[in-house]
């Protein structure tokens, strides 16, 4: 079958019909040279939904990061990356486990000094790269202000009205007949000044007691052995577990103390445990 039109304007034609893909697609083609033949071709320009400022840290073609954790958030997982986060000084306050302000400004922080997009939400790179950079929190990195769970009452715990206080976990529970009716973080004293273990009872209650001994404010103060009492410590409220007591079992929560100073009676049983 024979093609109407000269070589030279077939030629010409399909040509023009490469130069009008080739800008279509954002290429640049070369024109060909004196000896009619093109030379390599420069500049491929491929459509890119990527950039600064984008959220992809990518390859040009590859998906962004999936986003892991981000604001509103909570959980171990967050409470993780919060102590990683505060052992590279990204992060001053917490862990509290939940992703609130100051965690989504450390992150976004952490990702600008890395080149990463600025986002504010935790993904698989950014989180890689943390990781990479520090080390597991061990678990008083992740509670320092408070908030772990509790361990299995002692058994001693589990008839009558008991404050049952652990020194393993760091928690008191009020308990009644086994049944637990609040939980609270607690401190203790340091290696010369320990809180004494085993079964006491409540013998004092004084509410705005001070110390003679320290001179120090005792709020809410349940005696159980000798000078030692449970009560609410403002040194504890500000500092966390960074601080310790002269032997008392310190309590963070201000509201949860004054609320089981109200329902705990002289006698009541008190037990301190491993």
């Amino acid at each position: 079958m024979r093609i109407p039109g000269t070589p030279a304007a077939l030629l010409a034609s399909a040509a023009a019909a490469v130069t009008a893909l080739a800008a279509l697609c954002g290429c640049t083609v070369q024109p060909p040279g004196a000896d009619g033949k093109h030379g390599l071709p420069v500049h491929v320009r491929l459509p890119d939904g990527g950039g600064a400022g984008s959220g992809r840290t990518a390859g040009a073609g590859q998906p962004a990061p999936r986003v892991l954790w981000s604001r509103g958030d909570s959980g171990p997982a967050v409470r993780e990356l919060q102590a990683r986060l505060r052992q590279i000084a990204w992060l001053t306050g917490g862990p509290t486990g939940s992703y609130d302000g100051p965690t989504e400004q450390a992150v976004s922080g952490f990702q600008g000094r890395r080149g990463l997009a600025r986002t504010g939400a935790t993904d698989t790179e950014t989180w890689r790269r943390l990781v990479a950079m520090t080390r597991p929190p061990g678990r008083w990195e992740l509670y320092p202000m408070g908030g772990q769970p509790v361990d299995a009452a002692d058994p001693r715990c589990l008839a009558g009205r008991v404050l049952c206080i652990s020194k393993s976990s760091r928690t008191l529970r009020w308990m009644v007949d086994g049944r637990t009716l609040s939980t609270m973080s607690v401190r203790f004293g340091t290696e010369y000044t320990p809180t004494r273990e085993g079964v006491f009872s409540v013998y004092w209650k004084s509410r705005h007691h001070v110390s003679t001994l320290y001179d120090a404010p005792m709020p809410y103060a349940l005696f159980f052995s000798g000078g030692q009492a449970v009560h609410y410590s403002y040194d504890f409220a500000a500092r966390g577990y960074a601080g310790g007591s002269h032997g008392c079992v310190n309590v963070r929560d201000e509201t949860a103390m004054a609320s089981l100073f109200a329902q705990v009676r002289i006698g009541d049983k008190v037990v301190v445990h491993w």
